[in-house]
């Protein structure tokens, strides 16, 4: 019979096919939506995110494990729809405008996903007025920012001048990431935390909206 350890070990290792049969075998067996999501595609990512930020994996055996557990989501989300589901919170990402590099950007999104929030992926090169209609639209308590570059990292100093110049400054929690980033920039700007990696991000995210 299929168990949990099974799919935590199938998004581990990045089998696509694997985890989307396993979610709906225990599907048959009358397992819930919520307690797969829980007990199978959680804590795969929290095992990977902890082994990434020991230095136990790397950037491919997270990406993959965080597209695994997405394929999971596949099956899972129409029924999650369909009871009402309340996500655990909403995040707008995306990479700033002038960077169009966005692995670590979408491994982030993945695995906000795969641990209960609604992400809005706005995709890379986006711009300072892009994150604000976004925010304003969608209502999400957190912003996601990304960027590899340091020619880049102003474009988060100009996204934050934009929050503050519609007024949103305050009321969303901002997160920045990035290779050149660093908490005394995040500081600067004004930026609520830094994530040096993924998983710090995503444990960052929840205790935002516990």
């Amino acid at each position: 019979m299929p168990g949990y350890e099974e799919l935590v070990r199938m998004i581990q290792q990045g089998n696509y096919t694997e985890t989307q049969d396993l979610a709906k075998a225990l599907l048959d067996e009358g397992k819930s939506p919520v307690e797969i999501i829980e007990k199978g595609i959680v804590v795969a990512l929290d095992i990977v995110g902890k082994q990434f930020s020991a230095g136990e994996c790397y950037i491919p055996e997270m990406l993959v494990a965080a597209r695994a557990s997405q394929k999971g989501l596949d099956i899972l989300n129409p029924l999650l729809v369909k009871m009402d589901y309340k996500p655990r919170g909403k995040v707008v990402i995306g990479t700033v405008s002038g960077d169009l590099h966005d692995i670590g950007k979408n491994i982030v999104a993945m695995m906000l996903k795969g641990t209960g929030f609604h992400v809005i992926d706005l995709g890379f090169d986006v711009a300072p007025e892009k994150f604000v209609k976004a925010l304003e639209i969608e209502k999400t308590q957190i912003l996601a920012m990304s960027c590899l570059l340091t020619t880049t990292m102003i474009s988060m100093e100009n996204a934050m001048d934009a929050l503050r110049k519609a007024g949103l400054y305050g009321g969303v929690k901002v997160m920045i990431g990035g290779p050149p980033t660093t908490d005394d920039f995040a500081k600067e700007i004004g930026a609520d935390f830094r994530g040096k990696d993924a998983y710090e991000a995503v444990e960052q995210a929840k205790r935002f909206v516990s």
